[in-house]
């Protein structure tokens, strides 16, 4: 066990500060997401380098679009969440009941990750943030050997958690689900409130964090389009047009195989809502094929980045990121860790 960096003693017991939920914690009990413990008055992660899921994987896959693109990412994971999502890709690693893993010090993923030759590393598969004291050391082991760190997450976390983090973290993936309805979030995810992880990416935003934001699309239950609409407009005007919004496809999974795959002609129709809010680079996500997994530049129209999945196939990008065709900007991040012409382009 690794003593918590996030927590407050009360009178009736130990608050974790990590995650939005802020749970009180007594003595030899977990929080909501089973690896904090309190202990004689102290707060314990018991997942600390506990590696439950590991991978080199291309950046595209997180999805970060804008970011680095053509890198390759290690990607890492403890057991264990803070949501119960009852459609969890991730459910065998994310509802453990007991985490389980391999031991890895910060320096082991480290060098790990320079051994896949990766350009840096990726906390993901389940939610980093109820893993955020290994991240932390790790990304800072990262960041001194020029690397990158990038979080997928739901974006449910404090003020507190993001601070201790943001020194060491690049960019942040932000994942929402049936485009943040308040109902959908208590009923199928078992999470009380959404306003959180919408404080959290405006001080992801403050900290100098590179945001992408991924809506999950799922028939019957959280395909509304006015709520698709109402989460680009609050992304228009808080993050700004130019912030990478990408609109998945939902597949049967964990509780919920009895709902269909969703269709293009559904995702499409969220991606015009979300064109029309004003949002600017629109992509697709678990369609194969789509033609808006492609970056195109918003001033001339120049295809500048060809993508099959979650493949990069060409970055026709310049040295700087910049549309090569009329230099526009097009809101790349993490340009020294970029792969430029062809990158790692597989079809299966």
């Amino acid at each position: 066990m690794r003593e918590a960096a996030l927590y407050s003693n009360l009178k009736n017991g130990i608050r974790c500060d990590l995650c939005a939920r802020r749970c009180v914690i007594h003595d030899d009990e977990t929080g909501f997401c089973r690896v904090r413990t309190a202990k004689d008055g102290k707060l314990y992660s018991i997942v600390y380098g506990l590696i439950d899921g590991m991978a080199a994987d291309p950046i595209e896959k997180k999805p970060l679009f804008h970011f680095a693109p053509g890198s390759s990412t290690f990607s890492i994971s403890t057991s264990s969440c803070n949501f119960r999502c009852q459609f969890c890709l991730n459910y065998h690693s994310a509802h453990r009941e007991t985490p389980v893993g391999q031991q890895l010090t910060p320096q082991d993923i480290v060098s790990l990750a320079q051994k896949y030759g990766c350009g840096g590393i990726t906390y993901t598969y389940t939610e980093p943030t109820v893993f955020i004291e290994l991240a932390h050391d790790t990304a800072e082991i990262a960041h001194n050997k020029g690397m990158f760190n990038t979080f997928v997450t739901n974006g449910y976390m404090t003020r507190e958690a993001i601070d201790y983090i943001a020194p060491y973290l690049d960019a942040a993936s932000i994942n929402f689900k049936g485009s943040a309805n308040k109902k959908f979030y208590k009923e199928l995810m078992s999470v009380p409130k959404v306003e959180p992880i919408f404080d959290a990416m405006l001080r992801m935003k403050e900290k100098g964090i590179f945001i992408e934001i991924t809506n999950l699309i799922i028939p019957k239950v959280g395909d509304s389009l006015e709520d698709s609409s109402t989460l680009a407009r609050w992304v228009v005007n808080n993050l700004g047009e130019k912030t990478q919004f990408h609109l998945t496809a939902f597949s049967p999974t964990y509780k919920m195989t009895h709902l269909p795959r969703t269709s293009a002609a559904t995702l499409e129709a969220h991606i015009n809502v979300a064109k029309d809010a004003g949002l600017v680079y629109v992509y697709s996500g678990n369609i194969a094929g789509h033609d808006y997994e492609n970056t195109y530049c918003p001033d001339c129209g120049y295809r500048a980045v060809e993508r099959y999945s979650v493949y990069l196939s060409k970055n026709n990008l310049n040295e700087e990121g910049l549309c090569p065709k009329c230099k526009t900007d097009l809101n790349i991040a993490g340009v020294k860790w970029m792969v430029l012409g062809k990158g790692q382009f597989k079809l299966f």
